[in-house]
């Protein structure tokens, strides 16, 4: 496919402008954390890093990005091969490194690919916002499990209730809110003549009820590739942290890698490309919050942030690559289409 059958924004000149801020920003927090004055123990740590921990902290992203494409294909498309589900959820991944909104970006230009393959607009909504929810399902389990466990000190280290209890209540009440909206009703046609704002209010309103209806569908069918995708995109991503721990000798309690890894995620919200810098302030006071030393947690979350950023870009960009030089054909997913809405009736 030529540059010029592509949106505008992913098109390669566009994506190169798009990139240089990430790429900014990645540089200019490893000088901070190399230069500035007051982080010597940092440096130390850095300095005394195990290469082979840092090599399983690759390895275990790597199990993440594919157990993400392991979910994309269940999820979007019934039948979908592995190819093809890895060459979008790919280059949604990679898309995401580069540009903020926390993965935003990269949904919709898997949007994209899937409406000029054939699937129609509002089944691509409905599921991209259910693929969303699945994605971060494992995320809130895990918070709402262990912060209950450690609030009433089946585990262990102790920890302050407003540090395990609260995240665990806000957990639980997140959940509830997503099977609330999922049985609520969709809402009628808009008038032709509705304002603008009435219209969007009305497609986000189907989208989100939709989404989270099939969200929560798809959950309870039990389907391995959705299940084993969304606990493996989770549990690896952690596994990558808890590695970069180990590379600096250091070994906090997986409770707090666990309850650190939502809460200090929620910085990554923030709308910085790739989320360098919101991320990883989160990160990192979080996991002091919980009682791990700052310069390890600098360290730990620093090395974190490194592979997380070119794990997915380069996986992704090689599924970007070969996405272009095979873009789905214009009926390619009207089978998905038809599966799909069988799943929807069952």
């Amino acid at each position: 496919m030529s540059d010029e059958e592509l949106p505008r924004s992913l098109r390669a000149a566009d994506l190169g402008r798009r990139a240089i801020p990430a790429f900014v920003g990645l540089a200019a927090l490893i000088a901070i954390v190399l230069i500035a004055p007051g982080l010597g123990e940092v440096r130390e740590r850095l300095d005394h890093a195990d290469p082979a921990w840092l090599v399983l902290a690759t390895l275990l992203e790597v199990l993440s990005v594919a157990s993400y494409t392991l979910m994309f294909g269940p999820v979007f498309c019934v039948g979908l091969g592995r190819r093809r589900a890895w060459q979008i959820g790919g280059s949604e991944l990679a898309l995401g490194s580069l540009v903020p909104s926390s993965g935003i970006a990269g949904l919709g230009l898997g949007a994209w690919v899937l409406h000029r393959g054939g699937m129609s607009g509002e089944r691509i909504s409905r599921r991209s916002v259910a693929f969303f929810l699945i994605s971060s399902a494992a995320n809130f389990a895990a918070v709402a499990t262990v912060g209950t466990l450690l609030a009433v000190g089946v585990i262990g280290p102790e920890q302050p209730l407003a540090l395990t209890a609260l995240p665990a209540a806000l957990a639980l009440l997140t959940m509830a809110a997503i099977i609330a909206v999922s049985r609520t009703d969709e809402g009628g046609e808009v008038a032709p003549d509705a304002s603008r704002a009435r219209r969007a209010l009305a497609v986000t309103r189907r989208a989100l009820a939709g989404g989270s209806a099939e969200a929560v569908g798809l959950l309870r069918r039990g389907q391995v590739g959705v299940l084993l995708g969304s606990l493996g995109y989770w549990a690896f991503d952690n596994a990558v942290l808890w590695a970069a721990f180990r590379a600096f000798h250091l070994e906090p309690p997986i409770s707090v890698v666990l309850m650190g890894y939502l809460l200090g995620q929620l910085g990554g919200l923030i709308p910085v490309p790739g989320g360098i810098g919101g991320l990883d302030g989160g990160l990192i006071g979080a996991l002091v919050l919980y009682g791990v030393p700052a310069a390890g947690a600098t360290a730990a979350v620093l090395a974190y942030r490194l592979v997380l950023f070119w794990v997915p870009l380069l996986v992704g960009g090689l599924a970007f690559v070969s996405l272009r030089r095979d873009m789905p054909g214009a009926t390619e997913f009207a089978a998905c289409e038809a599966a799909i809405g069988m799943q929807s009736q069952r």
